[in-house]
């Protein structure tokens, strides 16, 4: 009879295997999802990719074990497709930016996925202003030390100075085009494949001047080597208290980065309400808020419904922007 049962046992075992089932002291269940894997669709290093692995590790007491995977590709296009479009069995994330759901969407007419109605957002990370910024000998040596010095410079220089971004349709670049459309100046755009490789341009003087998300620029604006000119913010930023908000000298100005979670819509409301509250309390910890911190950002309160509502207004902002500025991808 103890045989039969053996049989029985390594047959259902058997079954199971075949079937993608585990047996367990109480019989056959499901195997175990995938990790619970944020993408970041940009490459590794930038304050989106070092935000969500301090996430990732302050969530893992509450949702077990959290990866972070870079895809970057299409300015950030290519990883948030592959979110939209994965089954559930993957069990991915996205740390979607302004970029991937309120800008690129209006900057290419055959876009890979819908960024209001393919995601559930789940929680703003951080909203960050960009800075304008340029060498600090460069700007030394032209006598700029203010937004209102440059645009004296390019009115006087029309055409002379170059300003990088990290690529046609970023932030960088709808800035640098809002900057000459409000003063009525003109300068030369140069995209780069990343805001990474836009700065190093600045430093090395191949371009004068960018638009760089505070993040990224605050420790060599510290350092000296950068010269802020002025905030995107329609006020001063804590983590630069002395250097005016653009729109203090140039009325109309305001644009800035944010960036937070996002999962596909077929997530179910409750397993989102836990990821939420699991990545809002991570991001609240003593130490993450320290860690953010340094690096210019701020927890944000957004979760939910309140987020997807500012996401469709951004949406909605930026295709006003895009389309009056008359920005075209090269």
């Amino acid at each position: 009879m103890s045989f039969l049962l053996q049989r029985r046992d390594w047959g259902l075992r058997c079954l199971a295997l075949g079937a993608g089932l585990s047996m367990g002291a109480g019989g056959i269940a499901l195997a175990a999802s995938a990790p619970l894997t944020i993408v970041v669709p940009y490459a590794a290093g930038g304050p989106l990719d070092k935000s969500a692995r301090i996430l990732a590790e302050g969530a893992q007491a509450r949702l077990g074990p959290v990866q972070v995977q870079n895809r970057p590709g299409a300015g950030g296009n290519q990883g948030a497709a592959a979110v939209a479009k994965a089954p559930a069995s993957e069990n991915l994330l996205l740390m979607g930016a302004v970029a991937t759901h309120a800008v690129n969407p209006w900057l290419t007419p055959d876009f890979p996925y819908d960024p209001i109605r393919d995601f559930k957002p789940l929680v703003l990370v951080a909203r960050t202003p960009n800075v304008l910024v340029m060498s600090a000998a460069r700007a030394e040596a032209l006598g700029i030390r203010s937004t209102s010095d440059l645009v004296g410079y390019l009115k006087a220089h029309p055409g002379e100075l170059v300003f990088g971004s990290g690529g046609n349709g970023s932030i960088g670049h709808i800035a640098g085009e809002m900057l000459k459309a409000l003063t009525n100046t003109r300068m030369t755009h140069q995209p780069f494949a990343g805001a990474g490789p836009a700065l190093k341009a600045l430093q090395e003087g191949s371009v004068a001047l960018m638009f760089d998300n505070l993040a990224s620029s605050l420790p060599l604006i510290r350092a000296g080597k950068l010269r802020a000119l002025g905030v995107t913010s329609l006020g001063p930023d804590d983590s630069l208290p002395d250097v005016p908000s653009i729109n203090s000298e140039v009325p109309g100005f305001h644009v800035s980065t944010w960036f937070g979670l996002f999962a596909p819509a077929s997530l179910p409301d409750a397993r989102a309400q836990e990821y939420a509250t699991a990545f809002s309390a991570a991001m609240r910890a003593p130490n993450a808020a320290r860690q953010l911190q340094a690096m210019g950002l701020e927890p944000q309160d957004m979760e939910l419904g309140a987020f997807g509502d500012f996401v469709l207004s951004e949406y909605k902002k930026y295709e006003f922007l895009v389309k009056a500025i008359k920005i075209r991808l090269q």
